[in-house]
């Protein structure tokens, strides 16, 4: 386990001993999910790496850092093709968007259709490598998915996947 990016045996720590911390840290998958909806009717690609326990530092170097609360519009924004700030990935940590622009690494052994672009297969990558989750908007089809442990975690509706999500994280 030492060496592990996976690894972090602080975690939630001070959460799981019942005490709160002052600013809210849950994660407003809803609104994650209502921007990639609104993201997948213009077909406008997303990459958003949400937390759980692993660090992420090693990542935000690659591209911008933020404190932005997480809503619909800020994600719509940072994923409009024009913006500045759409290219790469973006990490959530707690409620809050911690960087954007990020370059993830790609495992070279990962096998995926040709269907599946660069989103995917960095999607899937650091899913691999770490225990975050990620959601990816196709920028060719539209679809939205969802990786968790390297791998797409199927999900019949948006509450549905919501409720995956909100499990996932707690």
């Amino acid at each position: 386990m030492i060496g592990s990016q996976k690894y972090n045996p602080a975690g939630n720590f001070i959460q799981r001993l019942g005490f709160k911390q002052e600013e809210d840290t849950t994660t407003n998958v809803e609104a994650i999910i209502e921007a990639s909806k609104k993201l997948s009717k213009t077909k406008t690609g997303a990459l958003m790496i949400i937390r759980r326990n692993s660090d992420l530092d090693f990542l935000k170097s690659s591209g911008d850092r933020m404190d932005i609360e997480i809503n619909i519009p800020i994600l719509e924004s940072i994923f409009y093709k024009n913006s500045p700030l759409h290219d790469g990935a973006v990490i959530i940590e707690g409620n809050k968007i911690t960087a954007t622009r990020t370059v993830l690494p790609i495992s070279g052994e990962i096998k995926l259709p040709q269907t599946y672009g660069l989103r995917h297969r960095a999607g899937v990558s650091i899913t691999q490598n770490t225990d975050a989750v990620a959601i990816v908007v196709s920028e060719e089809t539209g679809k939205i998915s969802y990786i968790k442990n390297g791998k797409f975690v199927p999900y019949k509706t948006f509450d549905d996947l919501i409720h995956i999500i909100n499990y996932d994280l707690t």
